[in-house]
């Protein structure tokens, strides 16, 4: 069922809300005239009407009962606020130009992870739009929006949404988001987008006044979960359904990413994220192009990805937070929180060769066992990174990854995610070594609110123990020094890294021993004394071998990979500001080597791609 406002043309408009316990609805139309409207129910609860004489940009609420003026659930957009009333809206005004775009594999994909507000000093759709062609420069071919469903005010990270069909306001609306996809397109770029399944935010969120949205069966950190599988779940479940459709139909968007899907419960017959992946197949089918899900879950369960003709969800990728945990713990030393889970080069290897480090092992941050065994997924399967927003933002100092660790360190990072065998994201400014902090804010309207976020961040925070002045969430400071100083990409130090990173991910796509995630043909290892990780990969046409030194001395040791390989990276040169390497040109049969601190060298095996 085919939810909201659905404009049909020539100033009819079919409005649709699931409301299964009330007696009377209605549609109050508040502009340009004022009208009301009665709406006929079906069996489901449905309500129903079709409209004449309403135009695009004509302002609606659903009353209820006669007594509650409510903006509408599924609204396309929200001019006013989300107190506000809903807007009616012509998806086919937009005049798209990708009549000839059938997508990316999600195997060849670079994403690059965006928040709108924060990426540009507008922040909005159509100001991304100037920056694409240097992201497809960089190498870039997916950028995921971090959520963009209309919140409170103007300043958040997205996840406090209560409208997910609407594209926030002060973004530029569903207007501008269709033009910044479509220009996307024209360059070649997919689009992704953070979609949130598993909570509403707290303001504005009057979904209880419709229906049974929640359950009490299940708590999330957001309270109540969303009722996927109790009495009237049937509209719970079509919501979202139709949402992602909505999605892929109106805006072109290529891809979801499922926020924190460990927090979508479901015991009924069919799990809701089977019957989204259905779904999406279907619809996909139908377009004759793909288009992807990929899940944050923290479960490591492989269950997720997995197909469903395997009893899996059949989800086409999920995020591995291992990947990341592993990395960021071996580079800042830190072992506060869930990185207490981690901290050994026998942990990278292992995420780099299989995904998930924990595959049923006992977690001391946990206090129990955790995890499947992944390796047997293949590599396309896990989206690794180095940082996300989550692993920035949820610092109380937002520090970046280079406001941790060296320059040496970070060039490291920069290997070790696009040499690996699965699909790479990039946190926004990652690239050239961005150093402005990426903060928590947001701009609610209830001061009480206000007041509860303040204190539950710094309860957050206290858990890693960390030092430094808080910055109050609600104030625009904060939210201003989240800004991407993106001129910093044409300047010293920021210009180098931007060259390593467009340089590794050049190499990924033209050396064939990077490009095919094969995880079948890798070979991982570590050498826990030397804090150094060996990696292999490629097949008889084409191989690499790199050597990757965590350890903050220089260290020597034997490598013997057998035959003659030549170098065609090394991080510790001079050209990439490194102090100079000391590794050879050529590694023939075993050899002794001395290995910079924090440095990795990538060597080419002799008559490979001939």
């Amino acid at each position: 069922m085919k939810i909201g406002s659905n404009y049909l043309g020539e100033d009819r408009c079919e409005f649709t809300v699931w409301a299964p316990f009330y007696e009377e609805v209605a549609v109050q139309i508040v502009s340009p005239d004022q009208r009301l409207i009665p709406m006929q129910n079906d069996e489901w609860g449905y309500w129903q009407a079709v409209v004449e004489n309403i135009q695009p940009g004509t302002l609606y609420f659903y009353k209820l009962d006669g007594d509650l003026n409510r903006p509408d659930p599924a609204s396309h957009s929200q001019p006013e606020d989300i107190y506000g009333p809903s807007e009616v809206v012509d998806h086919a005004q937009m005049n798209w130009t990708d009549s000839q775009w059938f997508g990316i594999p999600l195997e060849d994909m670079i994403i690059y992870e965006v928040h709108v507000g924060t990426f540009t000093p507008a922040g909005t759709f159509e100001a991304i739009i100037s920056r694409l062609q240097e992201l497809r420069q960089l190498g870039v071919n997916a950028i995921e929006l971090m959520p963009i469903g209309q919140f409170p005010g103007n300043r958040n990270w997205g996840y406090d949404g209560v409208f997910p069909f609407a594209a926030q306001h002060s973004y530029g609306g569903p207007s501008g988001l269709k033009k910044l996809v479509d220009a996307a397109h024209q360059q070649g770029i997919a689009i992704f987008l953070d979609v949130i399944y598993n909570h509403f935010g707290p303001d504005g969120n009057f979904m209880n006044d419709y229906g049974p949205y929640f359950t009490a069966s299940y708590r999330t950190a957001w309270g109540n979960a969303i009722n996927f599988d109790n009495t009237y779940s049937y509209g719970v479940r079509n919501y979202f359904i139709q949402n992602a459709l909505y999605w892929f139909e109106n805006f072109h968007i290529d891809a979801l990413r499922l926020d924190a899907s460990d927090h979508i419960f479901d015991m009924g017959v069919k799990h809701f994220l089977q019957e989204l992946a259905e779904t999406t197949e279907a619809f996909s089918q139908k377009q004759g192009r793909k288009f992807y899900l990929t899940a944050e879950n923290d479960l490591s369960d492989t269950k997720i990805i997995r197909p469903i003709t395997a009893c899996g969800y059949g989800i086409d990728a999920q995020w591995n937070d291992a990947f990341h945990h592993c990395l960021h713990t071996l580079l800042t030393g830190e072992q506060a929180g869930y990185y207490e889970d981690y901290g050994t080069c026998a942990q990278m290897a292992k995420a780099i060769k299989e995904g998930f480090v924990y595959s049923g092992q006992y977690s001391p941050f946990r206090k129990k066992f955790h995890g499947s065994d992944s390796s047997a997924i293949p590599g396309h399967k896990f989206i690794v990174f180095t940082q996300n927003h989550d692993q920035v933002g949820n610092r109380m100092l937002g520090e970046r990854l280079s406001q941790l660790v060296s320059f040496e360190a970070l060039k490291l990072a920069a290997g070790v995610l696009l040499l690996s065998a699965n699909i790479p994201l990039l946190f926004m400014g990652e690239e050239y070594a961005e150093d402005a902090p990426f903060l928590y804010f947001i701009s609610h309207t209830d001061p009480d609110l206000i007041e509860v976020v303040r204190e539950g961040r710094k309860k957050d925070f206290a858990a890693f123990h960390l030092e430094g002045e808080y910055l109050d969430p609600e104030s625009p400071d904060t939210f201003n020094k989240s800004k991407v100083t993106w001129e910093k990409r044409y300047q010293g130090k920021h210009q180098i890294m931007l060259a390593l990173y467009q340089h590794l991910i050049q190499l990924r796509r033209t050396i064939p021993a990077l490009k095919v995630l094969d995880k079948q043909n890798l070979e991982a290892s570590a050498i826990e004394s030397d804090q150094l990780i060996l990696l292999r990969r490629g097949s008889s046409d084409s191989q690499i071998f790199c050597v990757m030194n965590f350890n903050e001395k220089e260290v020597t040791t034997s490598l013997s990979p057998g035959e003659i390989w030549h170098k065609i990276l090394d991080s510790a040169e001079p050209k990439w500001l490194g102090s100079g390497s000391t590794m050879p040109d050529q590694i023939i049969h075993e050899q002794q080597v001395s290995i910079p601190s924090q440095s990795f060298a990538l060597y080419e095996l002799e008559g490979s791609r001939q």
